[in-house]
């Protein structure tokens, strides 16, 4: 199967800091890739990389359903990519308070100088979203809206450029837990009617387990396990997915795993496995010398994109 975008062995870096560093992942046509792992690893620059708002160091981003290039930066233009839209944690602060509801979704059309049949566009983007009658939210402010209804109208704004890839940075994590289902629910039902591919950045692993295809684990800068949902979830191989997943609600059969210290400074990446130094398997004195040398001495590298599933860990290569 062909991909909406091909990452190859993409890194940025700022001075000393390897904030991504080596990540290849593929993302396929009506799909939904969880990009999980915690604040400070490399989720957001990856993103704002693969939307061209960010300069990549090295490596390749692939656009493959559009002749446009997203690994150059757009410098501020607003213009981007018209085929990847990007949606933002917070709704409120993505909106602009002096615009009304119409202008806001409209923004990027005239942007492009695609203005032919705004209204139609704009209306079909909004009753898509979820707020209808469209008409209804067109002379609206975003501070006459709840803010569920202010993520839609953000939603609608990437939507009106009928995208085939959207990148969702934490797209639910400042809204009440009741609408937050609502808005998981919404975006399962555009790719279902639209064929959209979604890239969405979280936290939460019980998030990606109510709506991704596939996970991807980021620690450091790099994915250290990719695999479909319900083989990551279900039985996770690396440490580091073991102890995010034995947090989730969801799951009750994992004994809760409490990961000491925070994620090291991307300046400073460890010798050897860069989670080695916060690794309960290690800390357990379990594995075999031979296994935990290795542990502490050598890079087992990124994961392979091309794999089913793949675990970057001595321990369960």
């Amino acid at each position: 199967m062909s991909s909406i975008v091909s990452l190859n062995d993409v890194h940025v870096h700022f001075g000393s800091s390897r904030a991504v560093d080596g990540v290849s992942v593929d993302v396929k046509p009506g799909e939904v890739l969880a990009l999980v792992g915690e604040s400070g690893s490399g989720k957001t620059t990856l993103i704002r990389a693969v939307q061209g708002l960010q300069t990549v160091t090295s490596g390749e981003i692939a656009y493959t359903a559009s002749a446009e290039p997203v690994s150059e930066p757009d410098g501020g233009r607003g213009r981007g990519n018209r085929g990847v839209q990007m949606i933002f944690q917070d709704p409120t602060g993505a909106l602009n308070p002096r615009q009304t509801i119409y202008e806001i979704v409209a923004e990027g059309l005239r942007i492009r100088k695609e203005s032919q049949n705004e209204a139609e566009r704009v209306g079909r983007a909004l009753s898509r979203a979820g707020l209808r009658p469209p008409e209804r939210f067109f002379p609206m402010y975003p501070h006459q809206i709840s803010g569920g209804q202010r993520q839609r109208v953000v939603i609608a704004g990437a939507m009106v450029m009928e995208p085939d890839l959207l990148l969702a940075d934490e797209p639910v994590a400042s809204l009440d837990a009741s609408i937050r289902g609502e808005i998981l629910a919404l975006m399962l039902e555009l790719v279902e009617e639209t064929g959209l591919s979604i890239l969405v950045v979280t936290h939460d692993l019980g998030l990606a387990w109510n709506i991704a295809d596939r996970v991807a684990v980021m620690y450091l800068g790099r994915i250290v396990e990719l695999g479909p949902t319900e083989q990551i979830l279900g039985e996770p191989r690396h440490p580091y997915t073991r102890a995010l997943l034995s947090v989730v609600p969801e799951t009750t059969r994992m004994e809760q795993q409490i990961l000491i210290g925070e994620i090291p400074d991307s300046r400073r990446i460890p010798v050897g496995c860069r989670f080695h130094p916060r690794c309960p398997l290690l800390q357990s004195g379990t594995l075999a010398a031979e296994v935990a040398s290795r542990c502490t001495t050598e890079d087992p590298g990124p994961v392979d994109m091309n794999a089913d599933s793949a675990a970057a860990c001595w321990a369960v290569t």
